[in-house]
């Protein structure tokens, strides 16, 4: 689906979608394909569901958003980590 299905769809929610399809652009993750993986009553809600998926499929691509947003800007962040002091 694309954003403005999942918008008709799920108005006024908060959701857990997943980028089925993506890639970046200009600083940006574009989603080509998403689809919806949870609706969540409120945010705080959204929120703990993200973390859980997140921790129990790491390598899938998932983002908690709520459907009043006009259109998906997700920027991309770079993490680098957390070097150790005793590192060689």
């Amino acid at each position: 689906m694309d954003w403005e299905e999942i918008r008709q769809a799920y108005p006024d929610q908060w959701l857990i979608i997943e980028a089925v399809e993506a890639h970046s652009e200009g600083g940006l993750r574009v989603l080509d394909r998403v689809a919806v993986i949870a609706s969540c009553p409120d945010g705080e809600h959204a929120v703990e569901t993200y973390r859980r998926l997140h921790d129990e499929f790491p390598e899938r691509e998932f983002y908690f958003i709520h459907t009043s947003r006009a259109a998906l800007q997700i920027e991309e962040r770079l993490w680098v980590g957390i070097r150790s002091i005793h590192a060689d």
